[in-house]
């Protein structure tokens, strides 16, 4: 299992249900909340220090995402992505990444497209039966609750990188 992190260049995670538990919070004036882990976010922000690319790619459109995502100096996040699939594509070539390191964690049916292009498609323990099929990992961890952070950890530690100086260095 070890070996499939090894060759891992670039991170994506889809948001709602992978780096939120899925719950939404709506206010009575409509005003919506998402619940992020911080775990998740230390781990996230590691791996774009270490040099990963990292992105995010969602159907949801609100600001707050991109908002949280910046802060951990995620700059690739793509919001009300009809196409998946598209959206990876294109990300893929402005980097000049191959389709073969990419680690992608998703959760639910519009994850399935994109997850069957990648090298190593991986999800959390709640995702829908359907892409736990397709999953090369399944993470022990439900989303929201830290699942990023132990795909981070496998990829930065069968790597050498996980408690390396250069990461944490600051």
């Amino acid at each position: 299992m070890e070996s499939n992190f090894k060759n891992i260049t670039t991170l994506v995670f889809d948001v709602d249900g992978v780096l939120t538990d899925g719950g939404v919070f709506v206010t009575d004036s409509g005003e919506r909340f998402r619940r992020f882990n911080i775990k998740d976010g230390y781990a996230l922000q590691l791996a774009v220090k270490c040099g990963y690319h990292v992105c995010a790619i969602s159907g949801a459109s609100a600001e707050s995402i991109r908002i949280r995502l910046n802060d951990l100096g995620i700059k690739d996040v793509f919001l009300g992505s009809k196409d998946k699939v598209a959206t990876l594509n294109s990300y893929l070539d402005s980097i000049t990444a191959n389709l073969a390191n990419v680690l992608y964690m998703g959760d639910d049916i519009p994850d399935l497209s994109v997850m069957k292009q990648v090298g190593l498609p991986v999800c959390p323990a709640d995702a829908a039966e359907e892409i736990k099929a397709i999953s090369t990992y399944i993470s022990p961890i439900a989303g929201g609750k830290g699942c990023a952070r132990d795909v981070i950890e496998k990829v930065m530690k069968v790597q050498g990188k996980w408690m390396s100086a250069e990461a944490h260095s600051w």
